[in-house]
């Protein structure tokens, strides 16, 4: 900081005074206008921008009344530099064109079988056309991992509420079930003929079918029957779904710069694929076991295997295309859609349900229902392009110099000294204060080259 010293006077003095007292923020550039009681006294005065090195570019004094009047001029010679113009330029590349409108395809294949044994369906050699959904392989897919089988289902005519499913208390052995309260009935009054079962599973015949010692009991539906079994499993049946194997093949294109990449290795070895898995040794190898998935995701996967969930795929392609092609590398991250600590919630867990259809020696048809339990993946592809292009550059090389200042200096030196009414805009700019009756002053005039001995003796 260069102080301004006024003391017996009027001075131009640029002389570092310690202790000078600063004007006040944001006066550089402008004019300052100080008044003192006592024009003998001694008064120490300066400029205070925030980042600039100052000088008194006019000084001009009048008193009247024992007052001193002091005009001050300050303008900047020099900027400090700003940290934020050079993270912005350096760290975020804002010497580069950009391109986010990226366009991408998402192509998935699983591999893996098990083998299960119920009561349901016995035997069972489960495989990749049996628990995937879809089976065309596109960038969200679902893993059945748990399924509820109803088998043999016929349309006619049966309770709403069988008598395996837990009912409601008081009589969890008698018809009627609170699962479904539209379906409870004491008369046949209270199930219409012709009216849908609200979050049922057929349409009310008018009758209410009742146990005989029951007062409460369910109607009867017209429906696909038996009706589906309104149990949750116990356990995971595809537990071994863990170890099963998916591949996403990603191609991306950035099209401002036409620059188009793949998340597989270039090679024509045909065992590469076959052979490897994905990992820091095997970037460009973009198989992945479904557990090493959910455990990056932070979830335990027999858990979610039970009742199902979401899981997210993120692939960034963030790409610096100033480089080499093969500096533009995919980056994985994984992470749980669904709340994974709603596991005691109604609504917790992923399911649907599907059926497979069959006609008999008779031509009747019936069908086996499935209510799927399992985890869907959600592949999601975003990035970003960036390559040297003079027109952000330049911009924000403006950008930064006017964020130091620089700007503001460069503009004053032109008006200042380069135009031909420079002097009009010096007089607007700085203001001269002067008296009708000038005072000569007895103490010797402070020019800026005295010493420090000589400033004290005054």
């Amino acid at each position: 900081m260069v102080e301004v010293v006024l003391r017996q006077g009027i001075y131009s003095l640029f002389t570092p005074v310690p202790g000078a007292v600063p004007a006040g923020p944001g006066q550089a550039g402008g004019v300052l206008v100080l008044v003192g009681p006592d024009p003998w006294s001694d008064m120490v005065l300066g400029c205070h921008p925030a980042a600039c090195t100052c000088k008194v570019s006019r000084l001009g004094a009048d008193w009247a009344d024992d007052q001193v009047v002091a005009s001050l001029g300050c303008s900047c010679l020099h900027t400090a530099p700003v940290p934020g113009a050079g993270w912005v330029f350096v760290v975020k590349k804002g010497y580069q064109d950009t391109d986010t409108s990226l366009q991408s395809s998402v192509i998935t294949k699983l591999k893996g079988v098990a083998f299960t044994n119920t009561s349901e369906l016995g035997e069972r050699l489960w495989d990749v056309a049996d628990y995937v959904i879809p089976p065309q392989g596109e960038s969200v897919f679902f893993v059945m991992t748990n399924l509820i089988v109803t088998p043999n289902q016929r349309q006619a005519t049966c309770p709403e509420v069988g008598r395996t499913e837990p009912l409601g208390p008081p009589t969890p052995t008698k018809l009627g079930s609170a699962s479904i309260p539209d379906a409870l009935c004491y008369k046949d009054e209270d199930c219409p003929s012709g009216e849908a079962v609200v979050a049922g599973n057929g349409v009310k015949t008018g009758r209410c079918l009742k146990d005989r010692d029951s007062v409460r009991g369910t109607c009867e539906v017209l429906a696909w029957c038996p009706v589906e079994k309104r149990s949750k499993p116990k356990k995971p049946l595809l537990a071994s779904a863990e170890n099963f194997t998916v591949y996403i093949k990603n191609s991306i294109r950035f099209p401002k710069f036409k620059f188009s990449k793949m998340n597989v290795l270039a090679t024509n070895n045909e065992s590469y694929l076959k052979s490897c898995r994905y990992s820091t040794e095997h970037p460009y190898c973009p198989i992945f076991l479904l557990g090493n998935i959910v455990r990056w995701a932070g979830s335990d996967f027999q858990e979610m295997a039970l009742e199902g969930g979401v899981i997210g795929i993120q692939i960034e392609w963030n790409c610096d295309l100033d480089k080499a092609p093969s500096e533009c590398n995919p980056h994985y991250s994984f992470s749980r859609l669904d709340n994974k600590f709603s596991e005691k919630s109604v609504s917790s867990g992923y399911n649907f349900r599907f059926a497979k259809y069959y006609r008999d020696a008779e031509g009747v048809d019936y069908r086996t229902l499935i209510k799927a339990y399992g985890i869907r993946f959600d592949v999601m592809v975003n990035g970003k392009a960036g390559k040297f292009n003079i027109i952000p550059t330049v911009i924000n090389i403006g950008s930064g110099l006017a964020l130091m200042g620089a700007g503001a200096f460069f503009c004053d030196l032109v008006l200042l000294y380069l135009i031909k009414k420079s002097n009009f805009y010096r007089g607007k700019k700085y203001e001269e204060v002067k008296s009708s009756s000038r005072k000569s002053l007895s103490s010797p005039t402070l020019n800026g080259n005295q010493s420090p001995d000589q400033l004290g003796a005054l």
